[in-house]
């Protein structure tokens, strides 16, 4: 399973902006990897710097000190609409009529080629694959004497999930939608404010978390301080992966730690799939919270079994054949003095695909593991994702093909067992009803007529221009 992007949003004076926006990204690297950016505005004009690979990859020194302001945002991607070239990478700014904005979104807009034919009907052009661009400019297109107006008529308009932060030459926006698909924070920093897809990111650059942005709430931040308005909504749909796998076990989302969350999944998990075995693991690092967590519940010792090289990143460096089938292995490497001979429990967050499980398993018993027990934090994954996680298309998913037992025989593992989605809620210990459980239930929270296809808004190769103009 891929990750969601991360966002982050800053307004503060006696600060350097981009280099808060920087330290901010970097806390959110787990969300997206494949490109970052930054944008910032001084009070009358907006400048931006994007580019592919990881944060630390992305400026230099020249770069951050290029870009000044007391307002900026910031982005890491995850493509989930677009491919991943540096057409797409955002914040995207967009400009029409006078107006600029600058736009970095955590989500998925389900009927964003609606939307962006009859954009380009009215006379604006696109340069980019990205449902992000269409959000710009919808907001720009939209009716309204001001910010407030335009995204109102916005998000009557936009259908999917997303999280946002915007700005203006003298503005800082975000934006949830009403589901609240999406986590989004708000927090204090020196006198100024920030807004962050998740609370590590107030952690590392010293702010200080005030609270969650609420679903279908606009925060807007200037001269004149903080302003809110909220667009209701009865039905909630959290994206109960953040608690199972994208967000950091270290943030906090509907007043919950997630680390403490994530070992209640290992604990009933164990009471749920109890195995006599020797050891228990977590495959590091999303499962090792649940992995100590059942040890915890079933008294089976914990153990490291497989150490995890947290430098490969993502690279653009095509593997030799030689290389190519060590797979797994250029991730993951077993120790194998301690896991020789032993029954392992190895606890792991999701099956998706079901195209890394087996390499794990194989690296395990190639070890010397006498016998390999999996154990899983999420129920099957049996319907794709509409709302931000590029997860795969129906007939890819391993759990709508194949029955739990032809699972466990194609993964070679001597047992299987998946976490129940009560036990699910229960780890979780909130209300059923404030999540989007659809990957595991196909009852989406917004009626998905087709499954689009993640290039459909896709622009030319030679259309890769930094900024978006009518």
């Amino acid at each position: 399973m891929h990750e969601s992007c991360g966002v982050f949003g800053v307004y503060a004076s006696g600060i350097n902006i981009a280099q808060t926006v920087f330290f901010a990204l970097f806390a959110l690297q787990h969300r997206g990897q494949e490109s970052a950016g930054i944008a910032v505005a001084d009070g009358t004009e907006v400048k931006a710097h994007t580019s592919m690979g990881l944060v630390s990859q992305a400026f230099t020194e020249n770069d951050l000190s290029s870009l000044k302001g007391h307002i900026g945002i910031g982005h890491n991607r995850y493509s989930t609409t677009g491919s991943s070239r540096p057409v797409n990478a955002q914040p995207i700014v967009a400009r029409s009529q006078g107006l600029t904005i600058a736009l970095a979104h955590n989500g998925n807009i389900i009927n964003s080629k609606l939307l962006r034919d009859e954009l380009e009907d009215r006379g604006y052009h696109f340069h980019t694959g990205s449902d992000s661009e269409v959000i710009a400019n919808l907001v720009l297109a939209s009716p309204g004497r001001d910010w407030q107006e335009k995204i109102e008529h916005a998000m009557h308009r936009l259908q999917g999930a997303y999280s946002l932060v915007m700005l203006t030459a003298d503005k800082l926006i975000g934006v949830r939608d009403p589901f609240g698909v999406r986590p989004l924070c708000l927090g204090n920093i020196d006198g100024g404010w920030c807004i962050a897809s998740e609370s590590c990111a107030l952690d590392h650059i010293g702010a200080q978390f005030i609270r969650e942005v609420d679903p279908g709430e606009t925060i807007i931040i200037d001269s004149q301080g903080v302003s809110s308005f909220k667009k209701g909504n009865a039905r909630r749909a959290l994206c109960i992966f953040e608690y199972i796998y994208f967000a950091r076990p270290d943030s906090i989302i509907q007043g919950k730690l997630l680390y403490p969350t994530r070992e209640a999944m290992g604990r009933i998990l164990a009471e749920e799939y109890p195995v006599d075995a020797d050891l228990v693991m977590g495959i590091p690092d999303s499962a090792t919270a649940a992995g100590i967590g059942y040890s915890n519940g079933s008294g089976i010792p914990y153990c490291e079994g497989l150490l995890k090289n947290r430098y490969v990143g993502r690279t653009f460096i095509e593997p030799d054949q030689r290389i190519r089938e060590l797979g797994v292995q250029l991730k993951f490497n077993p120790l194998s003095r301690i896991i020789a001979g032993k029954r392992l429990v190895v606890v792991d967050d999701s099956i998706v695909r079901g195209t890394t499980t087996p390499h794990v398993v194989n690296l395990l018993k190639k070890a010397g593991a006498a016998e390999v027990h999996l154990r899983i934090c999420a129920p099957p994954i049996r319907y794709p994702c509409f709302f931000g996680v590029d997860m795969a298309s129906r007939w890819q998913l391993i759990a709508a093909r194949k029955t739990v037992p032809q699972i466990r025989e194609y993964l070679d593992a001597d047992s299987l067992g998946y976490l129940s989605l009560d036990g699910l809620i229960r780890a979780v210990d909130l209300p059923r009803d404030l999540f989007c459980l659809a990957c595991f239930t196909g009852a989406y929270p917004i009626p998905v007529q087709i499954e689009m296809d993640k290039l459909a808004l896709e622009a030319s190769p030679q259309e890769e221009l930094s900024e978006v103009h009518i």
